[in-house]
């Protein structure tokens, strides 16, 4: 059923149904003569070539990008690993280069930087608060990978060339929603950093109290 719903779906398709009901409108209204409904097929194939161009072909397999689901599920680190890994593999390989230059780099940097986060918060002595902690799990698991997965889905000259309701394009869009997450991981790492400064402070303070110098 979803490859057929893909069929379906796809732009170059509704372009064919379009040049088909257009055709059959002409029929009704009398301007194509003695040509037979048979015609409406040759429609339909005509607007699908037209759309196939623009578009590209409807296809009944899964998009690439559609295999970024991943859930939350058993250990932290292991979930956001798979979902990182995923968004690297996929950014890499680029089918059909969707994805600019500049971008796959800020999306590859966005990997690595929360990779350091994991690394950072599994040594630090401090906690994230829970909504905190929630946010740094589903950058990885769920908001990067549905992020890139709803940009992909748009076709390429829409994307690049059309403004959205916001006034940018999906491409510049996309990469405000990476700046906002850049942000984000940044000040959960600083909120770490904080609090095992403090600790470390802390620390010091108790060692001079007990083995500081004492005034005579």
């Amino acid at each position: 059923m979803s490859a057929l719903f893909r069929w379906l779906n796809a732009p170059a398709n509704w372009c064919g149904l379009l040049a088909a009901t257009g055709v059959l409108v002409l029929k009704a209204l009398g301007l194509l003569g003695g040509l037979g409904l048979g015609v409406a097929a040759l429609g339909y194939a005509g607007g699908l070539v037209v759309g196939a161009m623009w578009w590209g072909w409807p296809s009944t397999k899964e998009a690439e990008w559609q295999a970024l689901e991943f859930k939350d599920e058993g250990d932290a680190r292991e979930a956001m690993g798979r979902a990182l890994s995923g968004v690297r593999r996929l950014t890499e390989h680029n089918p059909g280069q969707r994805i600019p230059g500049p971008l796959a780099t800020r999306i590859q940097q966005l990997c690595a930087k929360l990779e350091s986060l994991l690394d950072q918060w599994e040594r630090s002595q401090g906690q994230l608060p829970l909504q905190e902690s929630f946010h740094a799990r589903h950058i990885a698991i769920s908001y990067l990978p549905d992020a890139l997965n709803t940009y992909l889905s748009i076709p390429p000259q829409f994307a690049t060339r059309k403004l959205l309701s916001n006034g940018k394009t999906a491409e510049a869009t996309f990469e405000g929603v990476l700046a906002e997450l850049e942000a984000k991981v940044e000040q959960l790492g600083d909120d770490l950093a904080a609090q095992d400064a403090q600790a470390f402070l802390r620390h010091s303070e108790f060692l001079q109290q007990k083995f500081g110098a004492k005034t005579p």
